[in-house]
C-alpha cells in the first residue's frame, strides 16, 4: 500500500509558470515582463476584459498547452520519486477538451502518475475529497486557498502571483526539491502517529 495521496496541479505547478506570456505579449501586442505578473489571472496583467481573454484562450489554448511547454527544474525527476511511494494524481483546470494534450503532454515529457482529471473547472476540492487527498500542489492562491479552508494540506510552489498571506494549512515551497522534502517530512510524521 501507498503512503500519501498527492494532487498536483499542472500549469504553472509542473509547467513553467509564465509559459503564457510571450503569446500573450504577441497576441495583445504588450511587452509585460515575468516580474509584472503579480495576478494570477491573465486578463488583469495584461490589462484586458475578461471577453477579451476568453476569445484570446479559445484561440491560443492549444499553443499554451503543447509539448513545447517546458518543464519547471527537478519536477519530473521528483514525482518518478515520489510515485514509488505515493499515489500521484493530476487534478487540472482545464478545459474538458483539453483532455488528450494534458494525457500527450505528460506522455512526452515521461512524467509517471496514477491517474488524471481534467476537470474544466477550477474548483478542485470535490475531486481532492473523492481522492482522499493527503497533500496537493498547486500555484494558484485563490486554489490553494479553498482547498486549505476545507481541510486539505497545501504546498503552495512560489510564483510573482502568489506572494500573498497563507494560513496553516498552506506550505510555502520554492522549488521541486524542497516539495520532495517537505513530502518525506510529512511521511515521517505520518508514520510517527
Amino acid at each position: 500500500m501507498k503512503n500519501l495521496n498527492i494532487c498536483i496541479d499542472i500549469d504553472g505547478t509542473i509547467t513553467n509558470p509564465y509559459f503564457w506570456l510571450d503569446i500573450a505579449n504577441k497576441y495583445f501586442n504588450k511587452n509585460i515582463t515575468i516580474d509584472e505578473v503579480t495576478e494570477y489571472e491573465i486578463d488583469k496583467v495584461m490589462g484586458i476584459t475578461r471577453e477579451e481573454y476568453n476569445d484570446f484562450y479559445s484561440k491560443n489554448k492549444l499553443e499554451m498547452h503543447n509539448e513545447q511547454i517546458s518543464l519547471r527544474e527537478n519536477a519530473k525527476e521528483t514525482i518518478e520519486e515520489l510515485i514509488k511511494l505515493n499515489n500521484i494524481y493530476f487534478v487540472t483546470a482545464r478545459d474538458e477538451d483539453l483532455k488528450i494534450i494534458t494525457y500527450s503532454y505528460l506522455k512526452k515529457k515521461n512524467i509517471p502518475y496514477d491517474d488524471v482529471f481534467v476537470l474544466g473547472t477550477s474548483y478542485k476540492v470535490e475531486m481532492a475529497k473523492k481522492l482522499k487527498c493527503d497533500v496537493f500542489i498547486e500555484d494558484s492562491y485563490a486554489n490553494a486557498l479553498q482547498l486549505s479552508e476545507s481541510g486539505f494540506k497545501v504546498l503552495l510552489i512560489d510564483t510573482n502571483y502568489n506572494r500573498k498571506p497563507l494560513n496553516k494549512n498552506i506550505i510555502k515551497v520554492y522549488s521541486w526539491n524542497e516539495i520532495h522534502e517537505t513530502i518525506k517530512e510529512m511521511q515521517v510524521n505520518e508514520k510517527a502517529l
